[in-house]
């Protein structure tokens, strides 16, 4: 399949751009096709259960492009993976691990453009679906084995080939490996050994099982269970594992003729931040999946609410959705769902634009190593990763708790969206540790001066008494929209978080600054030791900025050509999510003294007015932010009589 843009979007489709990307044409339809050929099962038995995904996973593989092309277009693999995601996260994990992970070192990593013959062979079985990809870096005995991993391969020049190695029960291998009669190939992180000299971590090919079940020299453990995601993870050990010199996915990397190590980029830390660029692909995807579980679980907890009736007094037998509370919370998840997507679309053009860069998306690193490798292979990506991932998994949970007991049921899918956002938190680059080494680097590196005038104190707001709310009614289409009065100050303005985030960002680096003047004269661990709760703050708060800002270039970019009532209920959404996150902020912003407790006194008032404005637009963002029921599959989905009107998203509705 060739990946060309589509054409400029207009009116509608631009909503439709910004959620789900500048796919091909036709391109969802085509995952949408192969993820409904094989209906969702989750009452599988742990040993149908592989069989199964393996099944799914070869027929959406077998759909997408190869992936040399698919690796090309950061909207395509996105939305494969965000889509993938909505229909079965365990296969959504698997297609990481197989084509993100292990397909793409091959493409990444394989010297020259496309390897040696046995580089491109794996590659075409990756794409057909014949061979299973895994992707084999942590080590299960050490914390951050990443920066120190102890698995050896060992040059043999007489024989050329590279001999690999778990020295210890310790630097055994912790990953996906199914129970399946097939081949399986693995990309393993490993520590070479030549001439002597070390040479820095590098990915290496390994034939890691066929259809006899584990080749000769690899052991690995009986499965271990995770409920979140069930997946069969093991412990992978490697015993004089023999692969040919084509194997070694060396990039820039060579040999000298004395047999010794040979790498341009001149140092071990350059060389592991080349060996996981591919976390670059991944934290650029990766946020766009967490955006649609967020919003497919809101659509579901809407269309649950709307449809269960309760008994608690005193409005005993009404909808569950007609209690303010109700209202209140998920018409923020939806809000939060709207922000979140605004997020990924930034960092799909992120990502995007590494691609297109001169020297494509081999490109050298441009951050110094810090408490870990993550943010130095992509600063901005990787605080996308965690900030989206964090989030969604909030959005989720509060979805769960408004379903009651409902939420916590399997088939209805909010325990599975959770589960693979949580495993998402410490794989494919610790959430936690990133926000450490944001925050480090932002304390570290030179300042843009940034006028601080102390604590916001808005304008005078006009207090008209307490909020009474509208009456709840039905939804009805072409309800007049009431805007507030312009103020420049006011915390409903486009820019006003944006702003009060980024003068709190300043306010704690400055004070991480201060912190670590009064230690300069300790080392790095007793330096950092007791400001790294305060260094994760600051990369969380940046974090946080950049999404917030996120909102208001997407409404600038993609919903120019919108028109009335979509563009207005997207922008409430936003304002929407800005104010939540004010609220939930509260205590720090106060703390720190960003905010004067007078600036949040408007905020639960404008609250319950955006509330009440989105509420006639529920079925118009209903439709845009919802997935096909066949590939959804949840009993929460069942839509409400009557007032739903049009069914859910078709890939290619051009309105």
């Amino acid at each position: 399949m060739t990946l060309t843009p589509l054409p400029p979007c207009t009116a509608r489709s631009g909503a439709r751009l910004l959620l789900h990307g500048d796919c091909p044409p036709g391109f969802l339809r085509t995952v949408h096709e192969a993820l409904a050929r094989h209906p969702y099962r989750i009452a599988v038995r742990p040993e149908e259960r592989d069989p199964y995904l393996g099944d799914r996973l070869r027929s959406l593989l077998r759909a997408l492009p190869p992936a040399r092309t698919l690796l090309t277009s950061a909207d395509a693999l996105a939305a494969a993976l965000a889509w993938t995601a909505v229909a079965d996260p365990r296969l959504a994990m698997n297609l990481v691990t197989h084509t993100v992970l292990c397909s793409g070192s091959l493409v990444r990593l394989a010297p020259g453009t496309t390897g040696t013959p046995e580089v491109r062979e794996a590659l075409d079985a990756l794409d057909r679906g014949d061979a299973r990809g895994s992707y084999l870096i942590t080590e299960t005995g050490r914390a951050n084995s990443h920066l120190g991993a102890m698995t050896r391969a060992v040059h043999d020049p007489e024989r050329g080939q590279f001999v690999l190695d778990t020295p210890d029960p310790a630097a055994a291998k912790f990953a996906g490996v199914p129970d399946a009669p097939e081949r399986r190939l693995a990309v393993v992180l490993a520590r070479v050994e030549a001439g002597g000299r070390e040479g820095g971590v590098f990915p290496f090919l390994v034939e890691l099982a066929d259809a006899d079940g584990p080749r000769p020299g690899v052991e690995w453990s009986a499965p271990v269970e995770v409920g979140a995601l069930p997946l069969t993870l093991r412990k992978v050990s490697l015993h004089g594992v023999r692969v040919p010199v084509g194997h070694w996915l060396r990039d820039t990397a060579s040999l000298d003729t004395d047999g010794t190590p040979a790498d341009p980029l001149g140092s071990p830390d350059a060389r592991l931040q080349r060996s996981l660029h591919v976390g670059r692909d991944l934290w650029g995807t990766l946020p766009s999946a967490a955006a649609a579980l967020a919003r497919q679980s809101t659509v579901l907890a809407l269309r649950h609410s709307r449809r269960r009736a309760t008994l608690a007094r005193p409005a005993s037998g009404a909808p569950l959705f007609s209690h303010r509370s109700q209202q209140r919370a998920l018409l923020g998840a939806l809000a939060d769902s709207y922000a979140l997507g605004c997020a990924a679309a930034r960092a799909r053009e992120l990502l995007q634009e590494l691609l297109d860069a001169p020297g494509g998306p081999t490109g050298r690193a441009t951050d110094a190593m810090g408490f870990a490798p993550w943010t130095a292979v992509s600063r901005d990506l990787s605080a996308y990763k965690a900030h989206s991932v964090r989030e969604a998994e909030r959005v989720v949970a509060g979805c769960q708790r408004r379903c009651g007991h409902h939420g916590l049921v399997d088939a209805n899918r909010l325990a599975g969206y959770r589960g693979f956002l949580h495993a998402f938190d410490p794989a494919g680059g610790d959430s936690q540790l990133i926000l450490y080494d944001l925050g480090r680097t932002l304390a570290t590196e030179p300042q843009e001066p940034y006028e601080h005038h102390g604590p916001y104190v808005p304008e005078p707001y006009e207090h008209h008494g307490p909020y009474v709310p509208e009456p709840y009614r039905s939804y009805e289409p072409g309800a007049a929209r009431r805007a507030p009065a312009p103020r420049p100050t006011d915390p409903t303005d486009p820019s006003w978080w944006p702003t009060v985030l980024r003068a709190h960002e300043t306010a704690l680096a400055d004070g991480l600054r201060g912190a670590l003047r009064t230690r300069r004269h300790l080392d790095d661990f007793e330096r950092w030791n007791p400001l790294l709760d305060l260094a994760g703050e600051l990369g969380e708060t940046h974090a946080a900025r950049l999404a917030a800002e996120d909102v208001v270039r997407a409404g600038n970019r993609f919903l120019t050509d919108v028109g009335p009532p979509l563009r207005d209920a997207l922008e409430d959404l936003g304002t929407l999510a800005a104010l939540r996150a004010a609220r939930r902020r509260a205590g720090e912003l106060l703390t720190h003294g960003t905010l004067a407790p007078a600036a949040l006194v408007p905020v639960a008032a404008e609250t319950d007015r955006l509330c009440d404005r989105l509420l006639p637009h529920l079925p118009l963002l209903e439709g845009l932010f919802s997935f096909p029921d066949d590939i959804v599959c949840s009993g929460l989905g069942v839509r409400p009589p009557a007032a739903h009107p049009t069914g859910a998203f078709l890939p290619e509705d051009p309105s």
